[in-house]
């Protein structure tokens, strides 16, 4: 396996912009996907036959902190808020649930770059960055998910 052999200071220094750097790609790259892409549900994005949203009140007790982390849909230029809903009609509803697909994509891809650092990092190290990439985009990804099951539900009663 091939491991660069730097000071640990400098090792440090280099996973932190490594961090900086992915999160931001990935994100800028969700952001310039084109809403049509965005428009329907892959497999991977598709809400799973357990996931509800009272389910993840119930278990994860989302409502409680999901308000507490930031929100970063509007970074860069043309971006969108998921702080709240662009609007109540169908139109306004669909685009939210466009950019929790955005979103959840963003975090997806943020979180497949923590195998890189095993590049660079002794085996230890590289878990603990590892680990650290699940458990900061997880909970996003997690947020983006039950939004998009509770906007669908509302726009699913809307169209009847």
């Amino acid at each position: 396996m091939l491991e660069l052999v730097m000071p640990q200071t400098v090792t440090v220094a280099v996973d932190v912009v490594a961090w900086g750097f992915f999160h931001s790609t990935t994100g800028y790259a969700a952001h310039r996907l084109d809403d049509r892409r965005l428009s329907r549900e892959g497999w991977w994005l598709r809400p799973r036959s357990f996931e509800t949203a009272d389910r993840y009140r119930r278990w994860l007790r989302i409502n409680r902190w999901k308000d507490r982390l930031p929100e970063a849909g509007a970074l860069f230029a043309g971006g969108v808020s998921k702080r709240q809903l662009p609007s109540y009609d169908v139109a306004g509803l669909e685009l939210f649930v466009r950019e929790t697909r955005r979103a959840e994509l963003g975090h997806w891809w943020a979180m497949a770059c923590s195998p890189l650092f095993v590049l660079w990092n002794p085996p230890l190290a590289a878990g603990i960055l590892v680990t650290y990439g699940v458990l900061v985009n997880a909970p996003f990804i997690v947020i983006q998910r039950y939004n998009r099951i509770r906007t669908t539900a509302l726009l699913a009663r809307l169209a009847r």
